[in-house]
């Protein structure tokens, strides 16, 4: 193997140890409908409904995501991007462990179910660290050398999105093979083992990122050591941050909650069966779909760009939304027909502005704030899945299942338009560019750059590195 053939795929594994941890936030939030369906088969749906404990139980995990979107952001850009995905990935592996093991006093089901609620809010603190953290280190590894100008954005997609995807695919598969083994009569072990095994992926993922090194483009334009000039940065990038996190919100309300009611519509569309096997199958089957369109926006999106690519996901999710709306009474009574038809819409959801709002909201920035700015837009648009899955959980009838495509179908046609008038496209190499003119920036302004960056040995290095990769992309 040839030595540059090994730093590219040095360069490519790097980006996937600080991405792949997303796996965890789709596995976390996909994971907890099936928990919610074996839950009220075991202890009785009347019990269950009690206080609301289902949709709390999914709400409480995104309130907790807000919190480390919005905590991390911080430590990521004045601690380092290391520190805080090694944090990320501790709690994660934690907190998954004791949601498998909560229980309450002397048996008690609403012991329990509190407890379980409260393990899911610290599960979704270390979720919603990963944003900031290790999405944002991906982004800044996929324009370092050894990376093709090429599949900057398709390498981070991949690593990011598609994994927070495989995520949603594996949490509906698991309860269904859990089933299998176990069957009917230790279901309470179906659900505990569904949320215990969230601790293998973040402990693999710990172990991979141990021996990582800080970003060089953070190594270069941090602000660790500086003061953080908000007003500054608000003039310059808060109608970027406002644009990018309207859009995100909306995603999110659109896309969480089908996720997570998935196996609660098919339940509604076959009878309300008792079959598990049944349920759990066409869960599997609805989630496949976010694969396709997040694996095909991945290799589209350095040729349409991450703006024009998510236009056209989000128009093309609205045809099909509305699609669904009218004839949702027809689909329901071809169950196959139905899961195709609404697994391409959340396909469709995954191929625009699922692979690309992280990319914007990335690449958009400088480097001295991405963590802030990644994850103040993350936050608001997790928000935006709290809020919906406040809003479209629980209906049984035909209006109130339609209605979250109506306006799910509404609302991706807004995004689009909001994205097409207030959102700048990106280009190959994008963050130093940034970099450079976020420099001139806050020199014309009176502000000292001369403290930027983790140390004048270490912003050699990295100048030494965007030259060597500029000079051997100009001999290729």
């Amino acid at each position: 193997m040839s030595g540059s053939l090994k730093a590219r795929i040095k360069s490519v594994s790097l980006i996937f140890a600080c991405g792949t941890a997303l796996f965890s936030d789709g596995y976390a939030n996909g994971i907890i409908g099936s928990v919610n369906t074996l839950l009220k088969r075991i202890y009785g749906a009347d019990v269950v409904a009690a206080h609301n404990y289902g949709t709390t139980l999914s709400s409480l995990a995104f309130a907790g995501t807000i919190v480390g979107m919005l905590l991390f952001g911080y430590i990521s850009d004045k601690i380092g991007r290391k520190f805080g995905m090694m944090t990320a990935t501790g709690i994660v592996a934690l907190f998954s462990g004791l949601s498998a093991a909560s229980s309450g006093a002397n048996g008690s089901v609403g012991g329990l179910l509190s407890m379980l609620s409260a393990m899911r809010f610290l599960l979704g603190i270390g979720v919603g660290a990963e944003y900031p953290c290790g999405s944002v280190s991906a982004s800044e590894q996929s324009e370092e050398p050894g990376i093709n100008k090429k599949a900057q954005h398709r390498w981070f997609a991949l690593a990011t999105n598609n994994m927070i995807d495989f995520g949603f695919v594996v949490a509906a598969f698991v309860p269904l093979v859990l089933y299998w083994i176990f069957g009917d009569n230790h279901l309470r072990a179906v659900w505990r083992l569904s949320l215990g095994l969230g601790v293998v992926p973040a402990l693999l993922v710990f172990l991979w990122r141990l021996n990582m090194d800080e970003p060089v483009r953070y190594k270069k334009d941090s602000m660790k050591k500086a003061r953080i000039p908000y007003v500054l940065i608000l003039k310059r990038y808060g109608s970027s941050l406002a644009a990018i996190s309207f859009t995100w919100f909306l995603y999110d309300f659109i896309v969480y909650p089908f996720g997570i009611y998935s196996s609660t519509i098919v339940d509604n569309i076959t009878g309300d069966t008792k079959s598990l096997t049944v349920i759990f199958g066409w869960n599997v089957v609805i989630n496949l779909f976010y694969m396709p369109g997040a694996l095909v926006g991945a290799f589209v999106v350095d040729y349409l760009g991450p703006k024009y690519t998510m236009i056209t996901g989000l128009l093309l999710q609205a045809v099909i939304g509305f699609f669904m709306s009218g004839f949702y009474v027809q689909l329901t009574k071809h169950i196959a027909g139905f899961a195709v038809v609404y697994g391409i819409f959340l396909s469709f959801g995954e191929f625009g502005p699922g692979n690309n709002l992280g990319l914007l909201a990335s690449k958009t920035s400088p480097t001295a704030i991405r963590g802030q700015f990644y994850g103040a837009a993350a936050a608001i648009g997790k928000v935006g899945a709290f809020v919906g899955t406040w809003a479209f959980g629980g209906s049984t009838t035909v209006r109130g299942n339609t209605g979250p495509f109506w306006v799910g179908s509404g609302l991706a046609v807004l995004s689009a338009i909001v994205t097409f008038l207030f959102i700048n496209p990106l280009t190959q190499d994008g963050m130093e560019r940034e970099d450079r003119a976020f420099r001139e920036y806050l020199e014309a302004n009176g502000y000292d750059t001369s403290q930027m960056g983790i140390g004048e040995e270490t912003v050699v290095e990295a100048e030494e590195a965007v030259v060597e990769k500029t000079g051997s992309e100009e001999k290729a």
